[in-house]
């Protein structure tokens, strides 16, 4: 029998600042099933909802919340084994996308997709990172 958790973040987490959007499109930040780690697709946000117009900061802070919700599993970027990168114009912003991951990911390197796409779920946004990680147990 497959063991599924969802995550549930505290409700004053420092880098979400609530469960709010999570609850609004009915959706957890993580799944753990079979040694596996799915992390739904993180976005530049504040913890206030606002987004960032410098793309390297919504960059970061997409990468902010991947790291948060790896923190919260006892994780970090070495147990990542997939990233999906999504670009909305992914010409343009590639070499900072990269300058960034490299912050974050530092060895053990994950395989990387990456894919151009029309637009994300705000106009303003132009970046989002889904990952798989696998669990230490």
């Amino acid at each position: 029998m497959t063991k599924i958790e969802r995550l549930r973040l505290p409700e004053d987490d420092a880098t979400f600042g609530s469960n709010r959007i999570f609850d609004l499109f009915q959706y957890s930040p993580a799944v753990t099933a079979n040694g596996l780690v799915f992390i739904a697709g993180q976005i530049g946000m504040r913890p206030d909802g606002s987004i960032p117009e410098d793309p390297k900061e919504q960059i970061d802070l997409a990468f902010r919340r991947v790291e948060a919700v790896l923190k919260h599993l006892d994780l970090d970027f070495t147990d990542v084994v997939e990233l999906v990168s999504y670009h909305v114009d992914v010409g343009s912003n590639l070499a900072a996308f990269r300058e960034v991951k490299e912050k974050y990911v530092r060895s053990d390197f994950p395989a990387w997709t990456i894919l151009g796409i029309a637009a994300l779920a705000r106009p303003e946004l132009i970046i989002e990172i889904k990952v798989v990680a696998a669990t230490r147990k």
